[in-house]
């Protein structure tokens, strides 16, 4: 069982990885952090796979940033980790838009990837 603080570490590694695809508009780099078969939901119809998930990055407006607060995190089993996190999603024409992320992350030969991320405006 990991402790808070490692759970933390892994998902920041894994998470700034990913703002910075995010900030970068670089879809299939953002792509490469999910498993092969990561179930995917943001905030239209969910994808299941990398392919639809650089699609989904790859649509969104270039200057798109992600600053994100992890605010709970526990271990379900050995090689995963679950995060709940507040995620503000910056644009260059409009309001910020502020949203929960659920993210698990596991561990695999290519190191952690996320293989489930949901988005969810309160």
């Amino acid at each position: 069982m990991t402790s808070d603080i490692d759970r933390e570490t892994i998902l920041r590694d894994v998470l700034d990885q990913w703002r910075a695809g995010v900030g970068a508009h670089e879809p299939q780099r953002v792509a490469a952090l999910f498993t092969e078969d990561a179930i995917f939901q943001g905030l239209r119809p969910y994808t299941v796979g990398r392919p639809g998930i650089a699609a989904y990055y790859d649509s969104q407006p270039p200057g798109l940033t992600a600053a994100y607060r992890i605010l709970e995190t526990t271990a379900p089993a050995d090689g995963l980790v679950l995060g709940y996190l507040a995620v503000d999603f910056s644009f260059t024409d409009r309001p910020a838009l502020h949203v929960y992320l659920s993210v698990l992350v596991k561990r695999t030969e290519e190191g952690w990837r996320i293989g489930h991320y949901q988005v969810s405006r309160l």
